[in-house]
């Protein structure tokens, strides 16, 4: 028997953030989580991540480098910490989150970690939906909305989702497209899909069981937002 999301008071969930060391999904190398429960921000989490190896390509967005995680955890050693922050959430919340869905669902497979069965909500669509912003990049939502932001660090990147569905929700309450995207997640989710995505920056933000088909080559252009 699906699950439904029914309406009721300010949702409870967890915003997430990843950096990655380069192109391929599962090398995450930092991760931030933000836990709203009742409508109000409860934790805050920041981790280091040790990838499966050491090519970094994206340290000039985030700072990372391999010698400030070579000798952090890897992403299955670091998991018990990550269930315990995503346990008894209605939803998973990022920015462009085709991109962190994405990430957790690589790092999931490459541990051989049953990824978690919660579904996405992008605040890339939130925010052009409750303020019909554009572009709709987080630097720029951030300004709009007032909030501050320290740009590709996880843990301010995850708190700015969290403060946008906040915002978004005082604002609208939590709008019948929400409630459509989240009960059509829970419809699905007792059919066990899995979700083919042709590289991972266009994998969908309705399953959190996706199979990375090809992924993007350094030299295109990085699809964090």
């Amino acid at each position: 028997m699906g699950k439904s999301f029914r309406k009721r008071g300010p949702p409870n969930f967890v915003a997430i953030d990843f950096e990655t060391a380069n192109d391929e999904p599962e090398t995450a190398c930092a991760v931030g989580l933000v836990r709203v429960e009742k409508g109000r921000i409860v934790s805050r989490q920041h981790y280091y991540i040790r990838p499966p190896y050491c090519n970094f390509f994206f340290s000039y967005l985030h700072g990372i480098s391999w010698k400030d995680v070579k000798t952090k955890p890897s992403f299955a050693g670091l998991w018990p910490s990550l269930r315990k922050a995503l346990s008894g959430v209605e939803f998973l919340a990022a920015h462009n989150a085709h991109f962190d869905q994405a990430v957790l669902s690589a790092c999931c497979q490459t541990a051989k970690i049953e990824p978690p069965d919660l579904p996405f909500l992008c605040t890339i669509q939130l925010a052009r939906r409750a303020w019909n912003i554009y572009p709709t990049n987080l630097l720029n939502v951030c300004r709009h909305l007032g909030f501050e932001l320290n740009h590709h660090e996880a843990l301010s990147d995850a708190e700015a989702c969290a403060r946008i569905v906040l915002a978004a929700y005082k604002k609208n309450g939590l709008g019948s497209w929400m409630h459509r995207r989240l009960n059509r997640f829970y419809r699905r989710s007792c059919q066990k899909q899995t979700i083919v995505a042709d590289t991972y920056t266009d994998a969908v933000t309705v399953n959190a069981r996706i199979v990375i088909k090809s992924r993007l080559r350094p030299e295109r252009k990085y699809q964090k937002q």
